[in-house]
């Protein structure tokens, strides 16, 4: 090396000074939180636990849990259609996405809270036998059951973009190679495709099911008893609204938090096996 040359490091000044602006404001904001009396956090607390909280938490993960379970299986039917080569399929899927993408959650959940206006009731009829058994339609679509049907058709359309997109990331001639060595459509899918979808599905699939978890919240506008309603009952007779939705807001952080992390975990495994040896 030659002697002219001083190596000169890198100068940080701009990032030491974002740094401390950000340090300051983070250190007034949370002095703002905790010295504010306004936020009584005492109520917080006083509250974070009673019974009508974890009876609105526990039906908020009863609706996750059902618009996953059966989310995740119609949108991988309806990714599936999106590859075949019928354009009927193809056609019905793409028209189905469209339409729930589209139209706000919302929107979705009142539509089928009041499907009964539109279908009084529900009938099983066959040719020539009639009808054999009706009930009304309110006796099966409750308020539960419409909120789940809501996010199950809502998240289904999600998935279903999400499992396409994990699956066309695989290069086609790898499929190719693997019929040419015998493989059939099906072990194509489970033995070549599938593995390597799965990664690139993962991540978005964590981020839909948390994003599911938030989207409960609006059945409390059908008086459903989830965990954003519980709070609403307990303010409109204390009038501690402010506190009251802290408490929901914390109990959401809770629950993304875990999902969070078991997310982090599954893709940490992942990454290990594909290290090298």
């Amino acid at each position: 090396m030659s002697p002219n040359l001083v190596i000169v490091p890198k100068t940080k000044l701009a990032e030491r000074l974002a740094t401390v602006v950000v340090a300051a404001c983070i250190a007034a904001l949370l002095y703002s939180i905790f010295k504010n009396p306004h936020f009584e956090w005492q109520i917080v607390f006083a509250n974070f636990t009673v019974p009508a909280m974890l009876k609105g938490l526990l039906v908020t993960l009863e609706l996750t849990f059902f618009a996953v379970f059966f989310g995740f299986p119609l949108g991988t039917i309806l990714a599936a259609m999106r590859q075949a080569d019928s354009r009927l399929l193809q056609s019905v899927s793409w028209f189905y996405v469209w339409v729930f993408r589209s139209v706000p959650m919302l929107v979705q959940l009142f539509f089928w809270f009041n499907i009964a206006a539109l279908y009084p009731r529900l009938a099983l009829t066959l040719p020539g036998l009639g009808e054999l058994y009706s009930f009304p339609t309110n006796h099966v679509l409750t308020g539960f059951s419409a909120a789940v049907l809501a996010l199950v058709l809502h998240d289904a359309a999600y998935t279903s973009e999400i499992i396409r997109t994990g699956l066309r990331s695989v290069p086609t001639g790898q499929r190719d190679a693997a019929r040419a060595l015998g493989f059939t459509n099906s072990g194509v899918m489970y033995n070549i495709v599938f593995p390597q979808a799965f990664r690139v599905i993962l991540p978005a699939a964590g981020n839909q099911i948390i994003s599911t978890l938030k989207a409960t919240s609006v059945v409390s506008v059908i008086a459903l008893k989830d965990l954003l309603y519980s709070a609403q009952e307990i303010y409109e007779r204390t009038y501690d609204v402010i506190p009251l939705l802290i408490v929901a807001s914390l109990w959401y952080l809770v629950v993304t938090s875990l999902l969070s992390m078991g997310q982090y975990w599954i893709e940490g495994r992942l990454s290990r096996k594909d290290e090298p040896l």
